[in-house]
């Protein structure tokens, strides 16, 4: 009976992949140059066989629903990083979180030579109150390993109640091992504009990400300021992106005329440009924008496009190399799943693309304090020398860090009490600082 069901199924089989009616292979005269591409027909037929195989003699029992929602996750993850399935629980979560406000650890995440990396930390959120950074890359979350885990799954498992804790493991360059992170979930609320001057002429923008009110509280600040400013840091750094058109509208109060990113899919439907306007340009006064890692998409688009029109001097580190577009497309009658599908990339005003290739500085500077001439010394007494080593023995013998105190570039960003930005603080954050110099010279070159 048994031979009797292979040869049934041999047989079936066999006609669907290619064999002639005695059982053979096609002969050699029919090359892989001259093979037809399959009909679509024979293409779904494929799909169905497997389909109807999985379903009928997988050793487990598989319901085709749940068959058919594997097929079409591991088809989305096989196309690239940002494209995925998205079933009830994990749109819903989407919707959630682009209404503003959710419970979960505040870190934007994609993916980076297949590894699941922090983009970065939104701040003043539990994430960058525990001291993740942008470039680390998570190598568990809760008991989860993430080597299979797609970027929404990563996502869903964050996200999460209010005041519920989970741990997140991740692997830092120049670190030796892993580094647990006990951290609580919190709501996520983002400020995305804050605004402080440095001598009184210099207006220090920093925007945390491009959600949809940025353009209207970078334009209050520019024309309160607009009277003593003479120069602008815009600050990228740790910038995961979010909306196009409210990036559009942030450099369109830089630039006057020109193509700010233009877009290019498939098909012509996909493909469109946008341009600045007079009308919606602010100032004119020298520009130095600042970016690292953790700056991304739409943060690229900007200081890139401002780069291109050679108005604003970019400073910092490579970004991160985003510059893909996705939609959401309802696959259900009630619209409770979809898929994020990727359907154009954009481009440049010089035409350059952003996708996996990032942002270069015009200057680069690697993040850290100014150095000082006293920055070699040992600074811990004698005293208190042996109980900061036991300590660091500790961390090192652990492999846990469950507080971490922020870095100091993230106490200047942090302090929206504070609107003006001394000696001291440049000494804290050299990128910052730089940024300051070179706007100096600009603005000095600017009256001659």
């Amino acid at each position: 009976m048994d031979r009797i069901i292979f040869l049934t199924l041999f047989i079936v089989f066999g006609f669907m992949f290619g064999l002639d009616e005695k059982g053979s292979t096609p002969t050699d005269t029919n090359t892989t140059e001259n093979k037809k591409q399959p009909t679509r027909l024979e293409s779904f037929a494929k799909l169905q066989t497997v389909i109807s195989a999985v379903e009928n003699y997988y050793v487990d029992d598989v319901k085709l629903n749940e068959i058919v929602d594997k097929a079409i996750a591991g088809l989305m993850s096989e196309l690239d990083a940002h494209s995925a399935y998205l079933n009830q629980k994990a749109y819903k979560e989407m919707q959630i979180s682009m209404d503003g406000e959710f419970g979960g650890l505040g870190i934007v995440i994609g993916m980076r030579d297949g590894a699941l990396t922090i983009i970065s930390p939104i701040d003043d959120t539990p994430a960058q109150k525990a001291g993740v950074k942008a470039g680390d890359i998570i190598l568990k979350i809760g008991n989860k390993s993430t080597l299979k885990m797609t970027i929404d799954e990563a996502v869903n498992i964050m996200r999460g109640e209010a005041g519920t804790p989970i741990d997140i493991t991740i692997v830092r360059k120049n670190e030796s091992a892993p580094i647990t992170f006990h951290i609580v979930r919190d709501i996520i609320k983002v400020k995305s504009v804050n605004a402080k001057t440095y001598n009184n002429d210099i207006l220090y923008l920093r925007i945390t990400s491009f959600d949809n009110h940025v353009a209207e509280q970078l334009a209050q600040f520019i024309i309160q300021h607009k009277a003593t400013t003479k120069g602008i840091v815009l600050d990228l750094r740790n910038n995961p992106g979010g909306s196009l058109e409210q990036s559009i509208k942030t450099v369109d109060m830089f630039v006057d005329s020109g193509v700010i990113v233009s877009q290019k899919g498939k098909t012509k439907s996909e493909d469109s440009s946008f341009s600045a306007t007079k009308k919606g340009t602010l100032t004119n006064v020298p520009m130095v924008v600042l970016v690292n890692g953790g700056s991304a998409s739409a943060s690229e688009i900007v200081s890139g496009a401002l780069q291109d029109f050679k108005r604003a001097i970019i400073v910092g580190e490579d970004t991160f190399g985003k510059g893909s577009v996705q939609i959401l497309w309802p696959i259900t009658l009630d619209k409770s799943e979809a898929i994020k599908l990727t359907i154009a990339k954009y481009y440049l005003p010089s035409g350059r693309t952003i996708q996996a290739v990032g942002i270069k500085p015009d200057i680069k500077v690697a993040f850290g304090k100014t150095p000082t001439a006293d920055n070699d010394k040992i600074t811990i007494k004698e005293k208190d020398l042996k109980k900061h080593l036991e300590l660091e023995l500790k961390k090192v013998d652990t492999n846990k860090v469950t507080e971490q105190k922020n870095s100091t570039e993230d106490e200047i960003l942090m302090d929206e009490k504070k609107t003006i930005i001394n000696d001291d603080d440049l000494d804290k954050d050299n990128q910052l600082k730089s940024a300051i110099d070179i706007l100096k010279s600009l603005i000095i070159l600017e009256k001659k």
